[in-house]
């Protein structure tokens, strides 16, 4: 079993930064790939990015390719994800994931453990 816990959204500009963060209550965080998705109201939740279970290799919606970064500290059991150059269309509740599988995975099926999310607002 494995709970998720979100933190460090918030309201921001357009073209700001923000990291938000999860921390993972489990004895075997580093034998679960981790994964964020996102859900704007009245969108279905997608894939957003995906870490394996080391941290070497990492895997990113076209949509946030080159602004956000995927990162986990395995020592801390936690997973992260910067955003960089937000945008209006980020605007949406984020959600961290734990995956059965070791590798990366954009798969939301591969997911069985969610956290309860965290808003992200992004004001043009």
């Amino acid at each position: 079993q494995v709970q998720l816990v979100e933190s460090g959204g918030g309201l921001v500009q357009a073209g700001d930064s923000l990291r938000i963060s999860c921390t993972a209550s489990t004895r075997a965080f580093s034998r679960y790939a981790m994964g964020w998705f996102r859900q704007a109201p009245g969108q279905e939740r997608e894939f957003v990015a995906a870490i394996n279970w080391s941290g070497g290799t990492s895997n990113y919606a076209e949509s946030v390719e080159g602004r956000f970064t995927i990162s986990r500290d395995n020592a801390k059991d936690m997973v992260y994800l910067q955003m960089n150059d937000l945008r209006p269309e980020d605007t949406a509740v984020y959600y961290c994931a734990a995956s059965v599988m070791v590798t990366a995975t954009m798969s939301k099926s591969a997911y069985p453990y969610w956290g309860q999310g965290t808003q992200v607002t992004v004001n043009s």
